[in-house]
């Protein structure tokens, strides 16, 4: 006899929203492409030891005077008087293997940190770069799943929205999708899924990148299964899941 399916997948599409989701029961994914999440999840591959996500810029300063990198990120920019900011390109391995990272950023972070507070069964981290390891993983459990999209300062994202929606595609199939921003999240990624680099040109958040002049990040940022690690919260750290 088949097992009655009664996990669903479920997508957040704001931090703002995430009050009207009770987590207790269920594994939190949390997505930030442009460019948080990506570069967690590229960092923890190339053998950080961990990466703390804190809250402010003064958070971060707090560790300061110990053997830790920091990183800062505020407006798409990397803060003054800090190491790195949230570029993947500042997490490779001669970088950061064996290190401890302590990052700020201004909409993952924040999210990272919201979870935890609403007690998620586990806080993951998801990407472009990890979306095959991430989704065989989440079939395998037996909790229900919430795409938390981190935005932009608690607006929607589309990139964010886009890579919920490839997660569903992949789990609809295991999972019950009966919530409605699953399902536009879904049809959006269905949409734009021939060519989501085009697709993304005329998001907002790709705007504000190239005004920076960092376009390789975008670029980057949307490589498929560049890498088989994921982030997962324990304690106030992002460590590679065993």
């Amino acid at each position: 006899m088949n097992k009655i399916q009664t996990r669903t997948v479920s997508v957040c599409l704001s931090p703002a929203l995430l009050p009207s989701y009770n987590l207790e029961e269920s594994i939190v994914v949390v997505i930030d492409i442009f460019r948080a999440s990506s570069s967690i999840c590229y960092g923890i591959h190339n053998g950080a030891d961990a990466i703390i996500p804190v809250l402010t810029v003064d958070d971060c300063k707090k560790y300061s005077s110990s053997d830790f990198l920091l990183a800062a990120e505020r407006n798409g920019a990397i803060v003054e008087g800090f190491a790195f900011g949230n570029s993947p390109f500042s997490y490779t391995e001669e970088k950061v293997r064996g290190r401890t990272i302590v990052l700020t950023t201004t909409n993952g972070t924040r999210s990272i940190q919201l979870s935890k507070t609403k007690q998620a069964k586990k806080v993951l981290i998801g990407s472009f770069l990890n979306i095959s390891a991430l989704s065989h993983w989440l079939m395998d459990q037996q909790h229900s799943v919430v795409l938390l999209c981190a935005g932009w300062k608690e607006n929607f994202s589309l990139e964010d929205t886009l890579f919920a929606g490839a997660v569903v595609e992949k789990l609809k199939e295991s999972f019950i999708v009966n919530d409605d921003a699953a399902h536009a999240a879904y049809d959006l990624y269905t949409l734009a899924k021939g060519d989501i680099a085009e697709y993304l040109k005329k998001s907002s958040h790709s705007e504000r990148l190239e005004k920076l002049n960092i376009e390789a990040d975008i670029e980057f940022c949307l490589q498929l299964d560049v890498v088989d690690s994921i982030p997962v919260l324990e304690n106030d750290r992002l460590v590679k899941l065993g």
